[in-house]
């Protein structure tokens, strides 16, 4: 991944969310080729049980700053040492359905096992790039929203996990920035608004 194009985007924020999150985009480099860090989240938490994301989380009041949410809550899902993630830059703020504004830091990490917090965390991924970036892996489909009015919903489905929903977005954006992948101008269908997910 060359991430010079991330360190130089300007990202959009979101300043009048009710709620404040932020995450860490996870990048590990590996003689194979770099690959990105994702948690499965608990089956048993009531927001986005099941699905893949990166680590992070909500805003403390004592958290100066949304970079030292996504430090915290990354320690604390994983065991990263704040110190060990060294952050390149942002991606836009993404808007989510728990009316939470989140803010990802693209950050490479250190290539070691990661221990998650079980109570939020049933497993730890990581992916290679280059499957996420290979369009057989990808679909993505258009419906109306209740909140968002019509939207582009993306999947990727790689080794049997299926990364989507905000995390999806932003993957999407991060991907677009640092490589050569390019989102389909076409979705692969329109469905509506009560549709499964094809997950």
């Amino acid at each position: 991944m060359d991430l010079s194009a991330v360190a130089r985007h300007t990202p959009r924020t979101i300043d009048d969310a009710e709620r404040e999150a932020a995450v860490v985009a996870p990048i590990v480099e590996r003689a194979d080729g770099d690959a990105l860090l994702f948690t499965k989240r608990a089956d048993h938490l009531g927001e986005h049980a099941g699905q893949m994301s990166f680590p992070g989380g909500g805003r403390e009041p004592s958290d100066a700053d949304l970079e030292e949410t996504a430090r915290r809550e990354a320690n604390e899902e994983i065991g990263l040492i704040p110190d060990e993630i060294e952050v390149v830059g942002r991606l836009d703020d993404i808007p989510t359905v728990s009316d939470y504004a989140v803010r990802p830091f693209v950050s490479r990490i250190p290539d070691r096992t990661s221990v998650p917090d079980e109570r939020e965390v049933a497993e730890i991924v990581v992916l290679p790039v280059a499957a996420l970036t290979d369009l057989d892996n990808y679909e993505s489909e258009r419906r109306d929203h209740p909140h968002y009015g019509e939207i582009r919903l993306h999947f990727f489905h790689v080794e049997g996990y299926t990364v989507w929903g905000a995390t999806g977005r932003m993957l999407v954006q991060l991907l677009e920035l640092a490589t050569d992948w390019e989102m389909p101008p076409e979705v692969d269908r329109v469905v509506d608004p009560d549709a499964d997910f094809p997950v």
